[in-house]
């Protein structure tokens, strides 16, 4: 794949800038666009920062940065563009005339994606013209440091598509993983907010705290997770083991279809995690940048001692 190829982002936020960032690392042309003034102006010295909490060489910020330019139309963004990735805030109606936008602007073998985590990638390409050339890539936050990204493939996503984006994660250092069936959560958040469901239940019904619930999976099989994955400690164990414990616990865990009551309480009542001081805990400010600290620093330490 060659590095003349331009990539287009619409969306300089928090992940337009770190998709952005990982694609000119790897030696790509990126042009990114924003609507918003401010965002376009604090985009590059956003970009800067990160790398620089990377530890990255001041040669490769200088040449990283040099290969990223910032615009305000999508039109300028997608012109030339061999790939696109959406990155726009998380409202259905948005993405889609985003991406009627895209079509019309962008050459007609571009191939173009959508950045969500929670809108299924059919609701937002339904309406366009050239549906096969469209697919899903689910980049994780930070979009920089965390190496999965999920490709998320429609009824209508031609394979060599598909596989041409799996190709270029694979060169710009991503982990990528093809999505099969386009189901609601693709396949870690799935996961992810199984995982909370649970959680979430435990403390509702009083079995313990929020900070029992973090210890817990912090200080056990979250130590492993990172290099053992479910499927993968189910066959350690044995399946056999695995299936006698499901006799035993699964009956009792938390299976409700719907958000928890405790947790529409918390946000009916204005406790939204750290942005306002309480959630599941109390937060000071120092408390909750400690936190993101703590984790921008072990995702960095991760990338350093870790496989893919």
């Amino acid at each position: 794949m060659k590095k003349t190829k331009q990539i287009g982002v619409i969306g300089a936020g928090l992940m337009g800038h770190g998709i952005a960032l990982t694609m000119a690392r790897a030696g790509y042309q990126v042009i990114v666009s924003d609507p918003d003034a401010a965002t376009r102006k604090s985009c590059k010295s956003r970009i800067t920062d990160s790398m620089q909490a990377m530890s990255c060489t001041e040669t490769d910020v200088i040449e990283s940065t040099a290969r990223i330019s910032v615009c305000e139309s999508i039109g300028e963004a997608v012109e030339g563009a061999t790939f696109v990735f959406e990155a726009a805030p998380e409202k259905l109606a948005l993405k889609q005339d985003i991406f009627k936008q895209i079509e019309a602007l962008a050459p007609a073998d571009a191939v173009l994606a959508s950045n969500t985590s929670v809108i299924q990638i059919t609701l937002i390409m339904q309406n366009l013209d050239l549906r096969e050339r469209a697919l899903g890539t689910h980049w994780w936050n930070p979009p920089h440091l965390i190496p999965l990204v999920e490709v998320i493939k429609t009824q209508w996503t031609h394979d060599e598509v598909a596989q041409s984006m799996m190709e270029l994660l694979h060169e710009v250092g991503k982990t990528p993983v093809l999505v099969e069936k386009d189901v609601p959560g693709f396949i870690g958040n799935r996961l992810q907010h199984a995982l909370w469901r649970e959680a979430i239940s435990l403390v509702e019904n009083g079995v313990c705290d929020a900070a029992a619930v973090d210890t817990v999976i912090r200080s056990s099989f979250g130590r492993r997770l990172a290099v053992l994955g479910p499927l993968e400690n189910a066959d350690l164990v044995g399946t056999d083991l695995t299936l006698d414990i499901h006799e035993n616990v699964l009956f009792d865990l938390e299976s409700r279809q719907g958000p928890s009551p405790y947790l529409e309480k918390l946000v009916a009542d204005g406790k939204l995690g750290m942005k306002s001081g309480e959630g599941f805990r109390r937060w000071s400010t120092e408390d909750a940048q400690a936190s993101r600290d703590r984790v921008n620093q072990h995702l960095q330490r991760l990338e350093k001692i870790l496989p893919d």
